[in-house]
């Protein structure tokens, strides 16, 4: 990594959040001064009496190495002992006298938890990844399919510790290869104190966790994702930090990162405090961790957590600030998401940027200045929606229609990833398999079909680890996988049929390059409530191929049932969620052959054994003719 001498040209650019990347200057870095080889420090603490280093290399003294106090409220040292490996903290004496030893800020490296030092570390590494990194694209048009995964319960060690991040590499990446996904998404990868929180209390936001191993094993993790084709995405969290004494909180000895007014500055739910996003400097500090991530990682996007909370400044809270309109928007964060959006996209071309935005909020992934600039968002409407429809008792499912033809209304508003996230399977919430009513058999055939329909309605995928094998309990971070399931017929079958969409998913443009247009998605039937039977056709508008989706979302075999479609001729099955291969009956249909009788306003109908609970795809053998076409 480049590093930037400490002088006053580098601290204003650094203060006015220019495109100089603040961990080349702030933090631990092995530099030659004068002939002498040591470790400069720097840190950014304005309000502070004193600030030294301490560690290793001085016995934690904080008399040996006083820093000097230099222009912007930052302070440095050189000090010749230091050396690679050795640990570190600033020793903060705040303006009220309390002094308080602090990790870096920038930190590259921690111990272990529970032990939380900084480590002075700079290690090469050789990438074998360049093409890749030159021919990446996140074209709204691509297939993207995401496996969330949180990396530490994912697979244990036979000893029940965490897994390499080298091993993970090798063992997730081919197992993510055979089930066709397109990007593996990491769950709170970056360093933080306590197991539980899953990442998501970060205190270092410059260092993979040390849980898994060093950052070289982490780029050695994303290189190798890179060589099997796999894109890599980090869940990264800009909205709150944790109250630890130890990091960030009150850092000088006063509010820095944080807003000063608990009112604007505290998470009452979450217990931590929300970045002051008018202040420059922490502007600079979190877009140059975005950035670390996106260059020196080679990390493919970032999932936004927690946007909401940061875009209203009443947000889960009865007593609030208006902004300077008398507003409920926190505008500073509108301008910091612009900004990081405008940053990132310019500095890591192809990355991604996604969105977890829960509101209404107009423009997320609209282009800036009119927009947030966010490539993605979550489509949270959507999975509310289904999740509620799913599970209700398919007896009432005729009174709920419309909550699965909803999304259809605001689809292309903005550009969606369907996301069936970790939120969904933990806290008493159960497995996704598990939400559904029933005997084990009708379970796994309404979650069969729910999947059918979620890998067809447009919108990117994500999918929670576990789920592609139909994980019976929910979620437990504290141990590995169940994966015997695999082992087991029945589970087997889900994951045969995760795999099988994808590969179809990624074949097929009509499923994936009309997600944000009117006419990627055509309803055939959408208000046959009755049946609880629903039928569309995907769409890919340069080529016109097209496949016919007919979901029957009720346990009841419906023999005939008519559904209309737009061309005459033989049609073939493309996938059937009740195959047996996927755990099913395997019920046989009739001979495929559109009958020349107009239906549900097309010209042509196939008659159609529609199995319980279950999602038939189909497509004309017939490619549509010139004039179809027009």
């Amino acid at each position: 990594m480049t590093t930037l001498p400490l002088d006053h040209g580098h601290l204003q650019k650094l203060v006015t959040a220019d495109l100089v990347r603040p961990d080349q200057l702030l933090g631990a870095h092995i530099v030659t001064e004068n002939g002498v080889q040591g470790v400069r420090f720097a840190v950014w603490a304005p309000n502070a009496q004193h600030v030294s280093v301490v560690g290793d290399f001085n016995g934690w003294n904080g008399f040996d190495n006083p820093m000097q106090r230099l222009d912007f409220g930052f302070w440095g040292a050189f000090v010749p002992s230091a050396q690679n490996g050795q640990r570190y903290k600033f020793r903060v004496t705040g303006p009220n006298g309390q002094t308080i030893d602090k990790i870096d800020p920038y930190g590259a490296f921690f111990e272990v938890r529970p032990a939380n030092s900084s480590i002075i570390w700079e290690q090469d590494f050789t990438w074998s990844d360049d093409g890749w990194m030159k021919e990446r694209s996140q074209g709204f048009e691509q297939a993207v399919s995401i496996y969330e995964c949180h990396a530490p319960s994912w697979m244990k060690t036979s000893d029940g510790w965490f897994m390499n991040y080298r091993d993970l590499a090798h063992k997730l990446g081919e197992y993510v290869t055979d089930l066709g996904y397109t990007h593996v998404e990491l769950l709170g990868v970056m360093e933080h104190p306590f197991d539980g929180s899953w990442g998501y209390q970060v205190t270092g936001y410059y260092a993979p966790t040390s849980r898994m191993g060093s950052p070289e094993d982490f780029k050695y993790f994303v290189n190798h994702m890179h060589s099997l084709g796999i894109g890599v995405l980090l869940d990264w969290v800009p909205g709150h930090f944790p109250t630890d004494e130890f990091a960030l909180a009150h850092y000088d000895g006063t509010p820095l990162y944080e807003y000063a007014d608990p009112r604007k500055g505290y998470h009452y739910d979450w217990n931590t405090y929300i970045f002051d996003y008018g202040r420059n400097e922490v502007v600079m500090f979190l877009i140059g961790s975005a950035l670390k991530w996106l260059q020196d990682f080679h990390v493919d996007g970032l999932r936004v957590d927690a946007v909401a909370s940061m875009l209203y400044l009443d947000f889960s809270r009865d007593e609030w600030i208006p902004n300077i309109h008398g507003g409920r928007e926190n505008l500073e964060a509108i301008a910091f998401l612009k900004r990081l959006n405008e940053v990132t996209h310019h500095m890591a071309p192809g990355c991604m940027i996604v969105a977890e935005e829960s509101t209404a909020f107009a423009g997320v992934t609209t282009p800036t200045p009119f927009g947030l600039g966010f490539d993605y968002k979550w489509a949270m409407g959507w999975m509310n929606d289904t999740l509620a429809y799913y599970q209700q008792d398919p007896i009432y499912r005729k009174y709920e229609h419309h909550k699965l033809t909803f999304y259809n209304v605001y689809r292309t508003t903005e550009n969606y990833v369907l996301a069936i996230s970790h939120d969904e399977v933990v806290h008493g919430k159960k497995s996704l398999v598990s939400k559904a009513l029933g005997d084990w058999y009708n379970q796994r055939a309404s979650y069969r079909a729910f999947l059918g329909m979620m890998w067809t309605t447009p919108g990117k995928k994500l999918l929670f680890m576990g789920q592609e094998f139909a994980q019976g309990n929910e979620w437990n971070e504290a141990a590995s996988l169940p994966w015997y399931m695999l082992d087991l017929p029945e589970h087997r079958g889900i994951y045969n049929l995760v795999r099988d969409l994808n590969k179809l998913y990624r074949e097929r443009p009509d499923w994936h390059v009309g997600d944000t247009r009117d006419d990627g998605m055509l309803w055939i039937s959408a208000d046959d409530s009755e049946s609880s039977v629903y039928a569309y056709v995907r769409r890919d508008y340069q080529t016109n191929r097209w496949s016919l989706v007919v979901a029957n979302m009720t346990p009841v075999y419906r023999k005939d049932y008519a559904v209309g479609v737009p061309q005459g001729g033989e049609y073939r099955v493309l996938l059937n969620t009740d195959d047996s291969e996927y755990g099913g009956f395997g019920t046989q249909q009739p001979p495929l052959i559109a009958l020349e009788e107009g239906w549900h306003g097309q010209l042509h109908h196939l008659k159609l054994n529609l199995p319980p609970s279950s999602v038939l795809i189909l497509e004309p053998v017939q490619k549509p003719t010139v004039s179809e076409e027009r």
